[in-house]
């Protein structure tokens, strides 16, 4: 609840010089009202996948400094273990958890799909519609797609500020990946995410391309902040693949790892990967290990299964706690996006070889906003999609230079050190919130908190 102070309470205001003075709107408000952050998004602690990563990453750091009451929406549900079913409240490391109710029809057919997002959609409105009160500032994630618009409502009716977390770009990026959303639907669902952009009072973008594709949508610089996501440093580090329990399970002690990690969707390019494989199947001492879970990666160990392409290896999903093992198990990393998804999305994996200290090899739009940085910083070597020859060119040569793969994982680390940990993204984050927690002040007026009491006390 509100409480309002009147200046002859001069024991409140102590070393103010002048009582006939208002005092200072902060002190008009309780903290804990103002700066109240409610983070929405599918998925969390414990679950692995990407986002739920993030955001555990993140909730954890700001709950640290102490200066927010800290919520998260989410499911009830795992990525990796759709049959698992979660408390539905919870606390952990001072976040409040709320997990909603959502179906589980069905990943794999678009319709199953969304009645299942549309259940989250309704579930987690009505928490948002319980939980958020004025001057809360609601965080909106991008999983579920559209989670924004449910979110932009709930701000708007219940006076609380909206910030949107843009992960992906949807239903851009159902176009590109061809998911069959009829033309009407597409056009409705834009309108509607583009509202939810304009209506929020920042949206966290990922880097230049996905800004410029968001200014693209008439939303002005001053409601973008560019954030880039991140790895945990202190977690991750650079160790020797010698060392590493996961290499020596493979029980191939002397072969040269290149490693995919996390997941391999629609939006990741295999074609290239599984050629470059062909390419090396009758050389000895080559492994394409493969860590994690997707649509791709099915189709992926389908090929290599039929082909019988035994330089490739599939391992599923790891504990989190086990990641810088695993990252460190291989000699190179690959990461592979559609080049027509550059802007939609940021592959996360990126941040994650960087902090582990090794080279990355970018299979992609040569001009993609990761492979101008690895360009830039020389941490590893860019593959235009369907080029398989110029991968085992790229292999061959990384592999015979054991000096400049050296090299390339020293610069892997620095680039991170600089530009890419946890608690860089933490600070951004907190001085965008303390930004909008000035704002709000500012606008407060003793008349707008007498009636905001009034209204909590019903």
């Amino acid at each position: 609840m509100f409480r309002i102070v009147h200046a002859e309470k001069q024991d409140d205001f102590a070393g103010y010089s002048d009582m006939r003075t208002e005092p200072p709107l902060a002190l008009l408000a309780p903290p804990e009202v103002r700066r109240r952050v409610i983070f929405v998004n599918r998925y969390f602690y414990p679950d692995i996948s990407a986002t739920s990563q993030m955001l555990t990453d993140l909730a954890r750091s700001l709950s640290a400094a102490g200066n927010y009451e800290l919520h998260v929406i989410c499911s009830r549900r795992l990525y990796a273990d759709q049959m698992a079913r979660l408390a539905s409240a919870g606390e952990w490391h001072g976040v409040q958890i709320h997990r909603c109710w959502s179906a589980h029809l069905g990943q794999h057919r678009l319709f199953w799909r969304a009645l299942d997002y549309l259940c989250f959609f309704i579930s987690s409105t009505v928490a948002m519609m319980r939980w958020a009160r004025r001057g809360d500032i609601l965080v909106a994630m991008t999983d579920p797609p559209l989670i924004s618009v449910c979110a932009a409502l709930v701000a708007k009716i219940r006076g609380a500020k909206l910030v949107n977390w843009l992960q992906d770009i949807f239903p851009e990026v159902a176009t590109v990946l061809n998911i069959r959303i009829p033309g009407w639907m597409t056009r409705n669902l834009q309108r509607a995410r583009t509202w939810s952009l304009h209506a929020a009072e920042k949206n966290v973008v990922l880097g230049y391309r996905m800004q410029q594709l968001v200014s693209g949508l008439g939303v002005l610089a001053g409601k973008q902040r560019v954030i880039e996501n991140w790895a945990d440093g202190r977690a991750i580090n650079p160790r020797s693949a010698l060392d590493s329990a996961l290499r020596s399970s493979l029980g191939a002690p002397n072969s040269f790892i290149v490693q995919y990690s996390g997941n391999l969707g629609r939006a990741h390019e295999i074609l290239t990967i599984l050629g470059a494989a062909t390419r090396l199947r009758d050389e000895a001492g080559w492994l394409f290990l493969f860590v994690g879970g997707g649509a791709n990666m099915k189709v992926l160990q389908a090929a290599a299964e039929r082909s019988q392409l035994t330089n490739m290896r599939f391992v599923p999903y790891q504990p989190r706690e086990l990641l810088a093992d695993c990252l460190s198990a291989a000699d190179a990393h690959l990461t592979c996006l559609l080049p027509a998804m550059e802007g939609l999305v940021m592959p996360s994996k990126f941040y994650g070889i960087l902090a582990a200290g090794r080279p990355v090899i970018i299979i992609g739009d040569p001009d993609g906003e990761q492979a101008r940085v690895v360009r830039a910083e020389g941490c590893g070597v860019i593959i235009e999609r369907g080029d398989s020859k110029a991968l085992v060119d790229e292999l061959r040569r990384m592999r015979a230079d054991p000096e400049w793969m050296r090299g390339a994982a020293q610069g892997a680390r620095v680039l991170f050190e600089r530009r890419y940990t946890l608690q860089r993204a933490a600070m951004q984050w907190s001085q965008l919130l303390e930004n909008l927690v000035t704002e709000d002040t500012a606008r407060l007026t003793p008349e707008v908190l007498e009636r905001d009491a009034a209204v909590h006390e019903t």
